[in-house]
């Protein structure tokens, strides 16, 4: 099964940092924000970490929840998370399960060879578990600010 835009994600749950084990029915009533990268500390990946972190104190005002999840190990997460002063967890998926889910594995080009790889992507659930958006081969610049403006728009269209 995969996931769709309108309709509820199934629950999960994956090993994360600080040594939690974190299921997405733990954020009912909250919106999340779960986004995929390809590696704990590369130059993207750790970008794209250090804006959602720069922006978290503005989706934690939004009721929104922000999980970064790879292939890498926890104590490799771990490490990341403490280097970047990450204030949001990180979650292990190294059976590939949620990537699956989500379809985030890809065949890409890396150094003139093709491996299979997370295609960095972002998804917004709302506080009842749907999914309400989904953001595939991003770009780091920006991203992040597109994403909490997603947010800010789901939040108005909640309270009406």
């Amino acid at each position: 099964m995969t996931i769709a835009t309108g309709r509820q994600v199934p629950d999960f749950t994956l090993p994360a940092t600080s040594g939690k084990e974190i299921s997405l029915s733990g954020f009912k009533g909250k919106n999340v924000v779960l986004y995929f990268y390809p590696k704990d500390s590369t130059p993207g990946c750790t970008r794209e970490g250090q804006d959602f972190r720069d922006h978290h104190a503005r989706f934690k005002r939004q009721n929104t929840v922000i999980l970064g999840v790879s292939r890498d190990s926890v104590k490799s997460h771990d490490n990341f998370k403490q280097k970047q002063k990450f204030p949001f967890e990180l979650l292990s998926d190294q059976n590939e399960e949620v990537c699956k889910l989500f379809n985030v594995i890809k065949m890409k080009t890396l150094y003139g060879k093709k491996v299979r790889g997370i295609e960095r992507s972002t998804f917004l659930i709302d506080t009842d578990g749907k999914l309400r958006q989904e953001w595939r081969k991003v770009k780091v610049d920006g991203h992040v600010a597109e994403v909490l403006q997603a947010v800010k728009n789901l939040n108005k269209s909640q309270i009406q």
